[in-house]
């Protein structure tokens, strides 16, 4: 099996919640699940509401559904979307 380049948008709640405490949760989430070399990019929505871009990688035999459902979970995290995943080479 191959490894897969994963890319999630993490929306929180609202303009005012401290999204390092959501990237420090994310990243236990992912590595929980197996993922590797997790990072964050934050990117402008509206308003003073800034997304959280999650890359990581992970083995394709391993199921991504269970490290979206734990993002979920997350407090102050109103909605989890995957935006990217693709087989990766090297």
């Amino acid at each position: 099996m191959g490894i897969a380049a994963i890319k999630i948008k993490i929306m929180p709640s609202s303009p005012n919640i401290d999204l390092e405490k959501i990237k420090t949760k994310a990243k236990e989430v992912v590595e929980k699940g197996e993922g590797k070399n997790c990072s964050f990019e934050e990117e402008p929505i509206a308003f003073g509401l800034k997304a959280i871009i999650v890359f990581f990688a992970l083995d394709e035999s391993k199921p991504l559904e269970p490290i979206e459902e734990e993002l979920k979970k997350i407090e102050n995290v109103n909605s989890v979307q995957v935006i990217d995943m693709r087989r990766a080479f090297g």
